[in-house]
């Protein structure tokens, strides 16, 4: 998948990325290489969260299927 991500220097000089497709999704870096290493980890972190979400709120006797995309 492809995620749109922002690059902005904070005060204290570290680069913030942030994922504007998911809400809350922020991560940061010293330099902007590693903000976008972090970001991507932060991006998986936040999918993995969101379909657990899912999964916990489903009816007892719906069985879920996991589809890698």
């Amino acid at each position: 998948m492809l995620f749109h991500v922002t690059l902005e220097k904070a005060e204290d000089g570290w680069m913030v990325a942030e994922c504007p497709a998911l809400p809350g999704c922020v991560s940061q870096g010293r330099d902007e290489k590693e903000a976008l290493d972090n970001i991507r980890e932060a991006i998986t972190a936040w999918m993995w969260a969101e379909d657990q979400k899912a999964v916990s709120s489903l009816p007892a006797h719906e069985t879920p299927i996991v589809v890698a995309v």
